[in-house]
């Protein structure tokens, strides 16, 4: 049997861009990094899987799960989360990535937020503003840090709901600029070359 490792995969920053003075995301600072990891079947059907969070001061744990796993997937994180881990994990750039918003764009012609799309997919919406996510780690406060990590991880569990929508069904749905709903066709499945087995690889569970 075929079985797919994944990391499915969100974090928060320390700092807002206009605290840098750039838009360069690798001096933005991590606060958090969550991650859920999981094994799936060939016909996508999860056979295990948990969710994780790493704080700065112990992100590079994350990296046993990483680097085990055949696609890192997130929602934007090619140009952002992937650039924001870069200073603490240098080697992720180089790990098999599946980046949600880039296949939305490819079929869509533009870019869609998270928020768009689990409204109009699932029917959820995201935990808080993202702008909490920040004063949450400013202030530091062990309430303020539980919040920080519950919408790290609830962002996380949307992103993973959204993607397996999108690997099960082939297609998404988004509320677009005119409040309408839109549905778009999508091929999240593996290329033959992404599989590995579960023989070719150590378990972390």
């Amino acid at each position: 049997m075929q079985i797919h490792t994944e990391v499915i995969f969100d974090l928060e920053t320390q700092k807002f861009f206009d605290d840098i003075g750039s838009f360069d995301p690798q001096k933005l600072g991590v606060s958090i990094v969550s991650l859920y990891f999981r094994k799936i079947d060939e016909n996508y059907n999860e056979l295990e899987g948990r969710m994780l969070s790493f704080w700065e001061n112990n992100i590079k744990d994350s990296w046993e799960y990483f680097k085990n796993a055949n696609r890192i997937t997130g929602f934007n994180s090619k140009r952002f989360d992937i650039q924001v881990l870069k200073p603490y994990l240098p080697e992720i750039t180089r790990l098999p990535h599946f980046d949600i918003l880039e296949h939305i764009k490819e079929a869509n012609g533009k870019r869609v937020s998270l928020q768009k799309v689990a409204q109009g997919t699932l029917g959820d919406t995201k935990a808080d503003d993202p702008v909490n996510a920040i004063i949450y780690w400013q202030k530091r406060d062990q309430e303020s840090l539980n919040k920080l990590k519950y919408y790290c991880e609830e962002d996380v569990r949307l992103t993973k709901e959204i993607y397996d929508y999108g690997l099960k069904f082939k297609k998404l749905k988004f509320i677009d600029y005119w409040n309408t709903l839109r549905e778009i066709n999508v091929d999240f499945s593996y290329p033959k070359e992404e599989v590995k087995t579960d023989d070719n690889q150590g378990s972390l569970f």
